[in-house]
């Protein structure tokens, strides 16, 4: 057997002892349950890791992963993903966080067939007919995949505003409130995008609007 896939079972022994030296109770807590606060959406890179860079232990973040960091509402994965830490776990957070150099984003924006990656590709080549105008403007190409690594953050946190979950649970908790992030790979610093969550919530409920026809009423309330 591979030397480097045996020790990653002596990995797991080290790290049980460690846990345990630390808190005998470790995995009696562990196995008890899961109550997150957030929901990290991400890609699945695996140079970006979810817990590690948010400095947040096992049990503190519920974590959904693909190619780019993606949610396509037709994609019943990142979907129910979200429908659970939703309305089952209550999360109060929900991260889409991408990161600069995305093999994902780049490949969407080369000439090339990438086979059954081509319809989960196109996803990003919408949102650059979406930005090209400002994505156009840009003459340095790694500045250029760069805005597009933010613009498909951007994107993908309107499509989870978008979702008739996560509009009925803000109503009744004002939570979960959407964040867009972006990994620095070369600081390994977080970038917080402002994401306005609000402002977007209320501009797309003349077209988005899947509560009921007060939701316009009560969100100018909030």
């Amino acid at each position: 057997m591979d030397k480097s896939y045996e020790q990653i079972f002596e990995n797991n022994k080290k790290w049980v002892e460690n846990k345990l030296n630390e808190d005998q109770d470790f995995f009696k807590k562990l196995a008890s349950g899961q109550s997150p606060e957030y929901l990290y959406i991400g890609c699945s890179d695996s140079r970006v890791t979810s817990e590690e860079l948010m400095g947040l232990k096992p049990g503190e973040v519920f974590v959904h992963r693909n190619i780019a960091n993606i949610v396509n509402t037709l994609d019943m994965n990142s979907t129910a993903v979200i429908q659970y830490a939703v309305e089952h776990l209550k999360v109060k957070h929900i991260i889409v966080c991408g990161h600069y150099g995305c093999g994902g984003v780049k490949a969407a924006m080369t000439p090339e067939d990438f086979g059954l990656m081509n319809p989960w590709l196109r996803t990003i080549r919408d949102v650059y007919r979406l930005h090209q105008e400002e994505l156009n403007q840009i003459t340095d190409e790694h500045k250029k995949y760069d805005r597009l690594v933010e613009l498909n953050v951007q994107e993908q946190c309107i499509n989870i505003i978008k979702m008739a979950c996560v509009q009925e649970r803000y109503l009744l908790d004002h939570y979960p409130i959407v964040h867009g992030w972006v990994f620095d790979m070369k600081s390994g610093k977080l970038i917080d995008l402002n994401i306005d969550f609000e402002k977007i919530l209320s501009n797309i409920q003349n077209i988005y609007d899947l509560t009921n026809s007060n939701w316009m009423k009560n969100i100018k309330k909030i």
